[in-house]
């Protein structure tokens, strides 16, 4: 398979991911606090992300079982995305308004179905991917997953006072069936004869010289960002923007740009290596979110709101390829699905616990402080790879020991 026809596979697998989280994520946060619910009671909504916490549990399983004459991915990954729409179905018939908790549920499977399709995912991209790809590949793997975030987290806010509940899930719906298209007529090669891994494969990963100061460096470096803009959407509806602003200002406009960013972070890892780019995106990250508190100390003009998403989206985008390209570096070829899984998963809950918290600081501490503790936050959370690092150079481990 030529590398444009990989890249464009996995762009329709993680636009497909992309989806559902950007409906979960920045959907439902605004809607939640438009029908007047607290701000710990919005963040507290994300340990729905929970299953994406929790699919480590379950990945050896799809790294184990699977077709291997319909493909050993393909076999997961086709159902669950049919699955999904299913899902989206059935919730076009649920009214959040009236039945919430209904609605939350089906959020909940949402999650479990893309989490676990993640998996599968993760683990083709693994396998397809040669080393010098990684850099492109997961700044496409990136800009994709975010362009589904636009479109369910963006563009359906912006239209859902016209399209309304049910139309929003059936948009969904037959959004994710199209991008089934490139993967149910896509021939996946025949894995190589080998023992499939079982559930041995936790003890492995974690004997793995320098694991434990790996994933400590994984989980704290997202940590800050999601603890800050996890309160970003609520904020936006108490200084008075509606669903449809707050959508075209972060799910459309801030989300191109983070597009635009993994694009052009996937670009730069590849041209000046994994380690240098990771410090300094990481430095750039904690700049913009500190931006935000120059919206929460009052100046809130259209084209200042704007330039600070475009900026925040943008870095975010450049330190998440970078960073994904590394644990994907970590990830061994015969348990691709399950170490990259384990890897992502500590990113997931460490972002989950962040923006659980962020509600607790933004009502005790008000908005703009709140941004300022994220931003140190975030230049924190970089000590670990910084101490990670230095065990690369002195030899203590060859986890993402790359240029």
């Amino acid at each position: 398979m030529t590398p444009a026809g990989k890249l464009a596979l996995l762009a329709s697998l993680y636009l497909a991911q992309g989806m559902p989280y950007g409906f979960f994520s920045q959907f439902l946060p605004a809607m939640l606090r438009e029908q007047g619910v607290s701000l710990e009671g919005v963040g507290l909504a994300s340990l729905l992300a929970l299953p994406w916490a929790l699919k480590f549990a379950w990945a050896p399983l799809v790294d184990r079982h699977g077709s291997s004459r319909f493909g050993h991915r393909r076999s997961w990954i086709v159902p669950l995305q049919l699955l999904t729409v299913v899902t989206l179905l059935a919730l076009s018939l649920v009214e959040p308004t009236v039945d919430l908790q209904a609605m939350l549920l089906g959020v909940l499977v949402l999650n479990f179905l893309a989490s676990t399709q993640d998996i599968a995912t993760d683990g083709l991209a693994v396998t397809i991917l040669a080393p010098q790809e990684r850099g492109l590949g997961n700044g496409v793997q990136v800009a994709a997953y975010r362009l589904g975030m636009i479109l369910c987290g963006g563009v359906l806010l912006i239209l859902y006072p016209w399209l309304g509940w049910a139309r929003v899930c059936q948009c969904m719906a037959g959004a994710i069936a199209l991008t089934t298209l490139p993967i149910a007529g896509f021939r996946e090669p025949p894995p190589e004869e080998q023992e499939r891994p079982g559930l041995a494969v936790f003890a492995e990963f974690f004997r793995r010289p320098g694991m434990g100061s790996w994933l400590l460096a994984i989980a704290a470096f997202k940590l800050g960002e999601a603890f800050g803009v996890g309160m970003l959407r609520p904020f936006f509806i108490d200084v008075g923007l509606s669903l449809s602003d707050i959508g075209w200002l972060t799910g459309t406009a801030g989300f191109i740009a983070s597009l635009v960013g993994a694009m052009v972070g996937g670009a730069f890892v590849a041209s000046y290596g994994r380690w240098r780019c990771l410090f300094v995106f990481a430095a750039v990250q904690a700049l913009a979110v500190a931006s935000y508190a120059i919206a929460a100390a009052g100046w809130r003009d259209g084209w200042v709101l704007y330039a600070l998403c475009t900026f925040e989206h943008f870095a975010s985008g450049m330190a998440t390829a970078a960073l994904f390209t590394m644990m994907m570096d970590a990830s061994r070829p015969r348990t691709a699905g399950t170490d990259y899984t384990i890897q992502a998963s500590v990113v997931v809950l460490a972002t989950g616990v962040g923006a659980s918290l962020s509600g607790f600081s933004a009502a005790r501490f008000g908005y703009t402080d709140h941004f300022l503790i994220a931003a140190g936050m975030c230049v924190l959370g970089a000590l670990p790879a910084v101490l990670h690092w230095r065990r690369v150079r002195r030899g203590e481990t060859e986890l993402a020991n790359l240029p």
